[in-house]
């Protein structure tokens, strides 16, 4: 991978990508899936990695309510952090559009991106179907 190629899988990169309707992750050769920023695949070290379409849709694996959050998200609190799984790789977001109490294991969710004055970095979100 070349360092333009790097650049382009960045945490920003992936963001905007979801954004723009066409999320992806990274696969290599053994069929790991990774998110950006990587180089070489966690799994087994490979250096060749490519990207692949996202599945649509994840199943909220694990979730938390947070009732006492950080400044940039003092404003949201209540709100449920979640890891969901979307095939071959699992991503952490927020939980949007949802009471906290209707997020449970196996939740059909879509991903999407979040931005607001409070917070420096995009956040990755999850809606429910």
């Amino acid at each position: 991978m070349t360092g333009e190629e790097a650049a382009a899988w960045s945490h920003d990169a992936f963001c905007g990508a979801i954004e723009a309707g066409e999320p992806f992750y990274l696969a290599c050769p053994e069929g790991h899936g990774s998110v950006p920023p990587r180089r070489v695949c966690p799994d087994c070290g490979a250096q060749s990695l490519t990207d692949r379409p996202l599945p649509e849709t994840g199943r909220v694996q694990a979730s938390t309510v947070v009732h006492v959050a950080t400044a940039a998200f003092a404003e949201s609190a209540p709100y449920v952090t979640a890891i969901a799984d979307f095939g071959p790789v699992s991503l952490t977001g927020v939980v949007t559009e949802t009471p906290p109490e209707e997020v449970e294991y196996g939740t059909e969710v879509t991903v999407g991106i979040e931005r607001t004055d409070e917070r420096a970095r995009p956040t990755l979100v999850f809606e429910p179907k």
